[in-house]
């Protein structure tokens, strides 16, 4: 039975590179698949999706107004699919989220979907909440903080590094404008809160 999926984390835990892995491994074995990522998304350099290790791939881009059940159903009739794979998935309306149930549980697709489950001020994506309320299966990427703790949160900075409070939910961006915080050092950095002391 074909299954939803939702891999999330951080900034920088290696989600577009699971992606492509996985990729990968479909077409290796003869297997069609389908790429996607966010329109609002241009950064790649040569490729639709491109991760910070090297590796990239060409994509469909969606935007609000795309309908993912339209587009993969009309691909899968004329060459079958056996995985679909979503780049930026927190980008996603929780509408196209549902196209994504749909492909799987009556295309009978595989849909794995890879995002940040939260912005820069540690609230939900709208894309992201909807997948962490119907996905069948939530995988959590692993990034790490400097401390060594896992990197949970996503701390948008200035061109001085100090943390940024307010502005567009949607800020594209990479390590000029972001850093993978563990939740303690993003309520030092964000909120200005500081450990108690003791004794």
């Amino acid at each position: 039975m074909a299954k939803l999926y939702f891999y999330y984390a951080s900034m920088n835990a290696g989600k577009s590179t699971s992606l492509l892995q996985a990729d990968f491994n479909y077409r290796e074995r003869g297997m069609a698949t389908m790429l996607w990522t966010a329109a609002v998304d241009a950064r790649g350099e040569h490729h639709a999706i491109e991760s910070r290790i090297g590796l990239g791939a060409d994509a469909h881009r969606f935007d609000a107004a795309t309908d993912l059940w339209a587009a993969a159903t009309t691909r899968h009739a004329a060459t079958p699919l056996s995985c679909i794979l979503i780049d930026e998935a927190q980008f996603l309306t929780p509408e196209q989220v549902w196209q994504c149930a749909r492909l799987a549980d009556f295309a009978h697709i595989p849909v794995l979907c890879f995002g940040l489950r939260t912005d820069f001020r540690g609230e939900l994506f709208a894309g992201s909440a909807a997948l962490l309320g119907i996905a069948d299966q939530l995988v959590e990427l692993k990034a790490v903080c400097h401390c060594g703790r896992k990197a949970t949160m996503n701390l948008r900075i200035d061109p001085k590094g100090d943390a940024t409070r307010d502005g567009d939910q949607t800020l594209i961006g990479g390590n000029e404008s972001y850093v993978a915080l563990c939740r303690m050092h993003f309520s030092i950095a964000f909120h200005g809160w500081a450990p108690l002391k003791h004794g």
